[in-house]
């Protein structure tokens, strides 16, 4: 089998972050990772805190402690809540961590030694009441191009222009709110991305065709407009150090590499923190999954559509430029924007639903499979209570989990606690296993394909099948006048059951385990159901034990409804 690279894109530290920013990057890459691991592939799915930055710097003075006792308190926090959506990380790293430090020198070295790193004298913002240059995100002012009076110094969040401090109209400090800023010249590095214009161009010519059409028209968008030089370095305080045996008089200065520089080899990073974290007597070799790896190893990556540039087109500028064998990345499944009531979901406005907000409300698989099913693939999607709702009532608590209570607590009130045995399977048993066996396949190839709202369609199909077998049996009716009849009929939806708790796991994990754990089998290690076992429908064999689990998934009523509305916005409230 295959050796499978997920990463998603780094969540920032300043803060828990939003159901959108779940379902464009860590949600979809986790889903994934689940499904190949059940298909027997090596995986390993490495993501991390984005922790350097003027946002860190800034949330940290907000919340009156020093930045490297917030992040770390911050990366705690948002590690709790990811384990509650059960993201099956292989290892959640820290971008300010050694290994990361000693990477991203290692790589502006290589790319000075190459000659595509140089020291450029700039005119930058400096802020006489803060007494300091600032930085990109240090300057706010409204964009030039959309008119959003909320623009940071290096992107626009609402048109996602990437911007420099200087393009900004009326800019004033994000520190002290001052508009009596200067410009002043100061000495940073450059990476000439210039001069790999050509290169990155032939290298995403070789990889666009795998990639989702939103990830291949922004690169080629910012390929057409140019690849301009880029300062890679800032004033602050807190970040990676500009290295003292190759820059001496910048790293006197106090100079640290642009968050965007560090954090995309932070993926390396992290993945040598999870080789080092490994426990005594256990080796990870981190270097073999992104040195020389092309050949061993399909790399995807997953992360929201403002994100998209900066991956398909910055970092390999920046890997290609090193000279090394360093794995680039095969597949960058870009997402659109989910929006809340048709607004964006916004961290620095807190605007829309946070994951730990959401954790709180209702468990993570029904958040896990309505963002899944509903996943801004070819457009934005909105966020509604109504929708969701609607979604959790109708999939999982109508189709699924109706359908596993009603086959358990009836089997179980005519024909005790185990699996009851019944006819041979008969003619809608065949028809059952080949429409099984059919999905099953549609749905293999919507999660290879990376088309999650068709996988969604895919899984609902699977469970839709198992009702429509039910209803047209109708054991409660087929009892009456064949017992054994009505035993078959159960016992081969007791096998749906066990075959939706094994291909259900990416989206719903624990509401598959309940299901998988209702059945007392001496033996159930199979990882995935194959078409012939699809067909046949037979893992669970007559005389196994049950039992029935508690309603697996509780509707959502209207006074529920009533109430979310009222807490978080939105509708009518």
């Amino acid at each position: 089998m295959a050796r499978h690279l997920v990463t998603s894109a780094l969540p920032y530290i300043n803060g828990i972050k939003h159901l959108g920013n779940m379902v464009g990057s860590m949600l979809p890459a986790d889903v994934y990772s689940r499904y190949l691991r059940q298909r027997g592939h090596d995986v390993l799915y490495i993501c991390a805190t984005d922790e350097h930055g003027t946002p860190a710097e800034l949330a940290a003075k907000a919340a009156g402690m020093s930045v490297v006792e917030f992040c770390a308190q911050a990366h705690e926090a948002q590690k709790a809540v990811y384990e509650g959506f059960q993201l099956a990380f292989d290892y959640f790293g820290r971008s300010s961590s050694r290994q990361n430090a000693e990477i991203t020198q290692h790589f502006a070295r290589r790319l000075r030694s190459c000659g595509f790193i140089e020291e450029r004298a700039i005119r930058q913002v400096y802020s006489p009441v803060d007494g300091r240059f600032l930085p990109d995100r240090y300057v706010e002012g409204t964009c030039p191009h959309c008119g959003y009076d909320k623009a940071r110094g290096d992107q626009c969040e609402n048109c996602t222009r990437v911007l420099d401090p200087t393009d900004l109209l009326n800019p004033r400090s994000a520190i002290s709110g001052s508009t009596e800023l200067e410009v002043r010249e100061t000495t940073h590095l450059f990476l000439l991305q210039s001069k790999l214009q050509h290169e990155v161009e032939a290298w995403v010519a070789l990889h666009e065709e795998q990639w989702p059409q939103l990830s291949s028209s922004i690169a080629r968008k910012w390929l057409t407009e140019g690849l301009h030089d880029r300062a890679i370095t800032r004033d602050l305080d807190w970040g990676v150090p500009v290295p003292a045996d190759t820059w001496p008089e910048l790293a006197a200065e106090g100079k640290v590499f642009y968050v965007w520089f560090d954090a995309p080899i932070e993926y390396i990073g992290a993945t040598k923190e999870w080789s080092d974290a490994a426990p005594d007597g256990e080796t990870r070799d981190w270097k073999s999954w992104w040195y020389e790896a092309d050949d061993t190893v399909r790399y995807t990556q997953f992360m929201a559509k403002d994100n998209v540039p900066f991956h398909t087109v910055m970092f390999p500028a920046t890997e290609l430029g090193v000279r090394e064998p360093w794995k680039k990345v095969d597949v960058v499944k870009g997402f659109n924007w989910l929006t809340y009531y048709g607004g964006k979901f916004s961290t620095s406005q807190q605007r829309g639903i946070f994951t730990d907000a959401a954790l709180e409300t209702l468990p993570a698989d029904y958040w896990r499979y309505f963002l899944i099913a509903n996943a801004p693939e070819s457009d934005d999607s909105s966020f509604t209570w109504e929708h969701f709702a609607a979604t959790v009532n109708k999939d999982l608590a109508d189709t699924l989990g109706n359908f596993v209570n009603r086959v358990l607590s009836f089997s179980r009130k005519r024909f005790g606690d185990d699996v009851p045995a019944g006819n041979a399977p008969g003619e809608a048993e065949t028809r059952l296993g080949e429409e099984i066996a059919r999905l099953l396949a549609e749905y293999e190839d919507q999660m290879e394909a990376l088309q999650y709202r068709k996988a969604g369609a895919a899984l609902r199909a699977l469970w839709a099948a198992g009702n429509s077998y039910l209803e047209e049996k109708a054991p409660w009716l087929e009892i009456r006048t064949d017992s054994e009849g009505a035993a078959l009929t159960l016992r081969t939806a007791m096998n749906l059951i066990h075959l939706y708790a094994i291909v259900s796991e990416p989206f719903i994990p624990a509401s598959a385990a309940a299901m998988r754990g209702v059945f007392a089998l001496e033996s159930d290690t199979v990882t995935w159901v194959t078409a012939e076992q699809a067909t046949s429908l037979d893992a669970v064999p007559a005389g196994t034990a049950f039992t029935v689990p508690p309603v697996l998934f509780a509707k959502i009523t209207a006074e529920d409804l009533e109430s979310y509305r009222e807490r978080f916005g939105g509708g009518d409230a």
